[in-house]
C-alpha cells in the first residue's frame, strides 16, 4: 500500500528525459564541475560590419581573451576565402591564415590553406584587455577605418608544424589546416631564436638566389614545375591604437576611444608545384 497523503507519480519515459536534459541545464545551470571552477575565462567578441578594400560589406569577428594575452580576428571575403588573424602578446607572434576554397571544376582540391607568421611588433594593436573592453553603440553602423598601405614581405623559411607549439601556444589550432604550408621570414626566425625559441621549429627553403630565379606562379603553364607564388590579404578593421583625452578635472590624460587601421599584405613564398598557386593568375596583382 502506498503511505497516505502520497499520490503515485507515473515513471517518465527516457526519451522525454533526453529531450528535457538541455533545459534543465539551461534553467537549473551546469553542475559543478562542468565549466565552473577552471578559472578560465570566456574571451570576449565584438562583430562588427565592416568595408572592405574593394567597397564590399562583410562582418567581422574580433575576440580577445584577456588571460591568454592574446587578440583574433576573422573575416569572409566575397570569394568565400576565410581570413582569420591572431595576435599572441605573450610570444610576439602575429598567424595570418587565409582558407581558400578551390574551383573544384578546374581540378581544385575544396579548399587549400595557408598560414603567416610574423613579429609582433610593439603598439602595433591595442592591448587585448582593451580590446575586452570594447563595445559599440550602433551594430548596424559599417565602419570603416584609417588605411595604413600595403606591406609587402618576403616569406623564405618554413615552420615545422609538429614543433609550432614552440613558437606560439595558438599556433596548431590556427594552422591545423595548413601544417605542410606555414611560412616565415628569416628576420623574424632571428628575434625568435634570440628569445629562446628553439630552432627544430624553423625549416629552410630554398636560398634566397634560387628563390629570386624562380618565375612567378603566374608566368608558368606547367602545374608541375616550381615558381614564386604571392598571396595577398587584407585585414578590414581592427583597433590599432588607443585614443587618449584631456580634462580640467583630471591632471593626466586618460583612454577615451580607439583609432582603427585598415591594412593590407602581399605575401611571397616559393612553392615546389604551380598546382599549389592556382590563385596567382596575373603577374601584375597579389
Amino acid at each position: 500500500m502506498r503511505p497516505p497523503g502520497r499520490r503515485g507519480v507515473p515513471p517518465v519515459p527516457p526519451a522525454l528525459l533526453l529531450l528535457l536534459l538541455p533545459l534543465l541545464v539551461v534553467l537549473l545551470g551546469a553542475p559543478r564541475g562542468v565549466g565552473a571552477g577552471t578559472g578560465a575565462s570566456v574571451p570576449a567578441e565584438l562583430r562588427v560590419r565592416v568595408r572592405l578594400p574593394d567597397g564590399q560589406v562583410t562582418e567581422e569577428s574580433l575576440q580577445a581573451d584577456s588571460d591568454a594575452d592574446s587578440i583574433s580576428l576573422e573575416l569572409r571575403k566575397p570569394d568565400g576565402t576565410l581570413v582569420s588573424f591572431t595576435a599572441d602578446f605573450k610570444k610576439n607572434v602575429k598567424i595570418f591564415r587565409a582558407l581558400i576554397l578551390g574551383e573544384l571544376e578546374k581540378g581544385q582540391s575544396q579548399f587549400q590553406a595557408l598560414c603567416f607568421v610574423t613579429r609582433l611588433q610593439h603598439n602595433e594593436i591595442i592591448p587585448s584587455e582593451a580590446m575586452a573592453k570594447l563595445r559599440q553603440k550602433n551594430p548596424r553602423a559599417v565602419r570603416q577605418a584609417e588605411v595604413r598601405g600595403l606591406e609587402y614581405l618576403h616569406m623564405d623559411i618554413a615552420v615545422n608544424f609538429s614543433q609550432g607549439g614552440l613558437l606560439s601556444p595558438h599556433l596548431r589550432n590556427v594552422c591545423a589546416e595548413a601544417a605542410d604550408a606555414i611560412y616565415t621570414r628569416q628576420e623574424d626566425v632571428q628575434f625568435w631564436l634570440e628569445q629562446g625559441v628553439d630552432s627544430s621549429v624553423f625549416e629552410a627553403l630554398p636560398q634566397a638566389s634560387e628563390q629570386v630565379s624562380l618565375p612567378r606562379c603566374g608566368q608558368v603553364g606547367d602545374r608541375g614545375k616550381p615558381c614564386l607564388c604571392h598571396y595577398g590579404l587584407s585585414l578590414a578593421w581592427y583597433p590599432c591604437m588607443l585614443k587618449y583625452c584631456h580634462s580640467r578635472d583630471r591632471p593626466a590624460p586618460y583612454k577615451c576611444g580607439i583609432r582603427s587601421c585598415q591594412k593590407s599584405y602581399s605575401f611571397s613564398f616559393s612553392v615546389p608545384q604551380r598546382q599549389l598557386c592556382l590563385w596567382d593568375e596575373d603577374p601584375l596583382g597579389w
